[in-house]
């Protein structure tokens, strides 16, 4: 079971790294998406590594095969441990993400694990249906995409806790089933809409939670980080 993994929703590196001081140089597992990487580039990712920290960059591509494919062959040669795409981009759009990535990768060394995002944990199923028009149960299209996505060749998904259990059930433990929307019991749930605690997404199944505002916000980091650890499991 994966430690738990902090979402860096920060804007500037300043932002970030007194942020991680609070920790005292304990090695973590961070994500770093969209906002902090636009405005601090590989810059940020090769200070994270520096310091002794798992990365899982938060980009969500989704563009034609091509671009993808040439964006992940550059983002593989960062060094970090995890990428995602949108499986919504299509089968041949994450093959060639996969492909990109293998390219990247430095000879030596360990390819990042790739997720596809199947429903972002913000889209109810009423939001998916109108919006999206996809006219079946949201558990049913999320399991869809993660199928799409074991097909393709990729190691797992972003998903909610609750479609966790399907995911299991379909395509097995190994397939990876990595869960945002985690809130401590009490929490302000925010944008999200598919949330639970880390207790919970842990007895469904999932193989590692995303934890931002939950930490990021709280009196004191550290401690609440201490407490989703304890409540997620501490292996």
């Amino acid at each position: 079971m994966h430690k738990p993994i902090i979402a860096l929703d920060f804007s500037s590196e300043e932002e970030t790294l007194a942020f991680l001081q609070q920790f005292g140089g304990e090695p973590l597992y961070v994500k770093v998406g969209m906002e902090l990487f636009y405005q601090t580039g590989p810059c940020l990712i090769a200070a994270l590594k520096e310091m002794g920290h798992d990365i899982f960059l938060d980009l969500k591509l989704h563009d034609i095969p091509h671009t993808v494919g040439r964006a992940m062959k550059g983002l593989a040669r960062l060094g970090v441990d995890m990428v995602n795409v949108h499986a919504a981009g299509g089968s041949d759009m994450m093959k060639a993400a996969l492909a990109g990535l293998e390219a990247g990768t430095p000879a030596g060394k360990k390819r990042p694990a790739i997720l596809a995002v199947t429903q972002l944990t913000s889209t109810s199923e009423t939001q998916m249906q109108k919006e999206q028009g996809i006219l079946k149960p949201l558990r049913e299209s999320v399991l869809d995409y993660a199928v799409l996505a074991y097909d393709a060749g990729l190691d797992g998904v972003v998903c909610s806790a609750f479609e966790a259990p399907d995911i299991t059930a379909r395509l097995g433990g190994a397939f990876l089933k990595v869960v945002p929307g985690i809130r401590l019991a009490g929490d302000d749930v925010s944008d999200q809409k598919r949330v639970v605690t880390p207790a919970k997404a842990r007895e469904l199944g999932s193989t590692a939670i995303v934890v931002g505002r939950s930490i990021t916000k709280a009196p004191d980091p550290y401690e609440a980080y201490l407490k989703v650890k304890q409540q997620w499991g501490n292996e």
